[in-house]
């Protein structure tokens, strides 16, 4: 049964994942996303119904256009990828996570769903464009802040108290970023990063927005350092910070209970 209930999700994320592929290509080239058939960004060719299979078609026609044989990027197949194993890893989480009502069980995973579907577009946006569309940050701040007065109102799962610690979370990592802005005078981060920071802390709450915050930076140092070495980019090329703060945040999403645990064990105690 749990066989077939993560293959499901997976075949499931696919197809979310090459949704999220149509939505990045179109909110860059501000068409609807919600009308209009699918087709090749190179020669605007409709696609026919054998090309669409996520990550298969890629395979089958050896990542190139079947109608101009321009090369198809690898974000389709890695979005189709990375969105169907965060989907199996969300539903393995909260499978863990015991004595919760099946009908709260639905909605949180539908609720993570989206959450990490709005996170992988802002992620591969930001890559490709330098940018964190309003279009779909200030959605996800929605997602996120309707769900925790649902889900205390109608479940009675969030305390008055973690809801207020929730949203300083969120004003404090939101604030923390506007002042790299204006220290920098806008060069070390963006507003988009501000409003992102503000989502990071609604949705992780603390403890967890301080590991995502701190995960952001240690990677964006490292992978900084790296393409710095590799003469990729120098100290003064722009660097998108957005991807390492969304890794961040699926880092600590899944794991930043154990990496908490772990800092204090380890470092504290000892």
């Amino acid at each position: 049964m749990e066989i077939f209930i993560y293959t499901f999700i997976f075949i499931f994320g696919l197809a979310i994942g090459s949704l999220l592929n149509c939505i990045i290509h179109r909110l860059f080239t501000k068409e609807n996303f919600l009308v209009g058939k699918s087709h090749c960004p190179s020669c605007k060719h409709t696609l026919s119904w054998k090309d669409l299979f996520p990550v298969l078609s890629f395979l089958i026609l050896k990542g190139k256009c079947r109608y101009c044989s321009q090369r198809i990027s690898c974000q389709y197949p890695l979005v189709e990828l990375a969105t169907a194993l965060l989907f199996v890893l969300i539903v393995n989480q909260q499978l863990a996570i015991h004595n919760q009502e099946l009908i709260f069980l639905i909605l949180n995973i539908c609720f993570l769903f989206l959450v990490a579907s709005l996170l992988i577009i802002i992620f591969v946006y930001d890559l490709k464009h330098y940018i964190i569309p309003d279009k779909v940050i200030y959605p996800a701040i929605l997602v996120a802040g309707s769900w925790y007065l649902v889900a205390s109102i109608f479940f009675n799962i969030y305390p008055r108290y973690k809801l207020l610690t929730t949203l300083y979370s969120a004003f404090l990592a939101a604030a923390f970023f506007l002042a790299i802005v204006l220290i920098s005078r806008g060069k070390g981060m963006g507003v988009g990063d501000i409003k992102l920071a503000f989502f990071m802390g609604l949705f992780l709450g603390y403890p967890k927005i301080l590991v995502a915050v701190f995960l952001a930076f240690l990677i964006g140092a490292i992978i900084g350092l790296v393409l710095i070495g590799l003469s990729k980019k120098s100290l003064k090329s722009e660097i998108p910070f957005a991807p390492f703060l969304v890794f961040g945040t699926f880092l600590a999403m899944f794991w930043g209970q154990q990496l908490i645990d772990f800092y204090f064990n380890f470092f504290l105690i000892k």
